[in-house]
């Protein structure tokens, strides 16, 4: 098991969004921001953010130094070679050193691959850390681009931070009915209000695993299992030695494709049981899974929870913590899945559970 908690890494934050939700106006402003010093941007073409050339105090083929201290550049090659590249050019003394990381997406990006490959290189996985998906939603047209796109409410439900944007040319009641659906995809991402791209960049990042300030893991704030508790606020029923939650979903048309829910276990596991089981699960089901988060009571570790993330069939390397973050040291998986019922999850991990590894 790796205890992968350091905290020298360079938190990175995905930044997805559809066409048009105004993601580019964003980054612009961010770049711009008083508190992006030491930040850098890695983005798919300059030529698409509006830079000030008031800005810019360097630049060349592919990175742009601005007078603040934000670092742009663009992807070249694919972005294991950019993220390895930036490194290396900051241990050189090439370019600034920076202390966080935002990736930005295409509008048609699947932001899983991207996700994927921040879980599974180990030259990345040493050296930055995934602290979370931000995704922009247009206010004005989302609703019709979550009917007509499943794109979009994929990035949507993968989302630890969603942005809407156009707040300043949409109705009232037309906002309104856009978080109901935002909180029916993804209930526990916080929704922040944007207009005209501004906002406080702080509000975006820092969505991950550990608390800056402290230095420590924040799981409760990471995992936000009470967002996934049954709709009607019932005690969860008994059954098959652990407790469910249930959030359940009733808007038609795409939405539907998406559940999400809370599995919980009374007793401690045994690692190889349950990292078998969970490696099971990904392996049959990993397409319907679009992002598991988990704390586990591990039989063999005392007071030392574990902390699992996956995506799809790609597990990040657990995390074991310091501590548990309450009294309750169950273990619990929240599942966000696409057309699957949580009773297939549910069957299928007890299956496994019940295997000799």
């Amino acid at each position: 098991m790796t205890d992968n908690t350091t905290q020298d890494r360079v938190p990175v934050s995905i930044l997805t969004g559809f066409l048009g939700s105004g993601k580019t106006t964003l980054l612009s402003k961010l770049m711009q921001a008083e508190n992006m010093d030491k930040v850098a941007v890695i983005i798919n073409e300059f030529g698409e953010v509006g830079i000030d050339d008031a800005l810019v105090v360097k630049s060349n083929e592919d990175t742009i130094l601005l007078n603040n201290g934000c670092l742009c550049c663009t992807v070249r090659g694919d972005l294991v070679e950019t993220m390895h590249r930036l490194h290396v050019q900051q241990q050189d003394g090439q370019i600034p050193e920076f202390n966080r990381l935002i990736v930005e997406t295409t509008g048609l990006a699947d932001p899983a691959p991207i996700l994927h490959t921040m879980m599974s290189d180990q030259f990345l996985i040493s050296r930055y850390r995934l602290d979370g998906v931000v995704t922009v939603v247009d206010a004005h047209h989302g609703m019709s681009q979550f009917d007509q796109q499943f794109e979009s409410v994929k990035q949507a439900a993968v989302a630890d931070r969603i942005v809407l944007s156009k707040v300043d040319v949409t109705e009232p009641e037309d906002i309104v009915k856009v978080k109901e659906r935002l909180t029916t995809i993804n209930p526990a991402a916080p929704i922040i209000e944007c207009e005209h791209g501004e906002i406080d960049p702080l509000k975006l990042f820092d969505a991950g695993l550990y608390n800056p300030l402290t230095k420590t893991a924040d799981v409760a704030r990471w995992l936000k299992e009470e967002a996934y508790m049954d709709t009607e606020g019932h005690i969860p029923k008994h059954d098959h030695d652990h407790h469910h939650h249930h959030h359940s979903h009733d808007v038609n048309r795409h939405d539907d494709h998406i559940k999400s829910f809370s599995i919980y276990f009374d007793e401690p596991l045994k690692w190889g049981k349950i990292a078998g089981s969970l490696d099971m699960l990904a392996q049959t089901h990993g397409a319907n899974i679009l992002r598991i988060k988990g704390l586990i009571n591990v039989e063999e570790i005392d007071d030392q929870p574990v902390v699992v993330h996956a995506v799809q069939h790609m597990f990040h390397p657990p995390a074991k913590i310091d501590a548990w973050p309450t009294s309750d040291q169950r273990s619990r998986l929240v599942f966000i899945v696409k057309d699957i019922d949580r009773d297939i999850i549910d069957g299928a991990l007890n299956s496994y559970l019940a295997m000799d590894f």
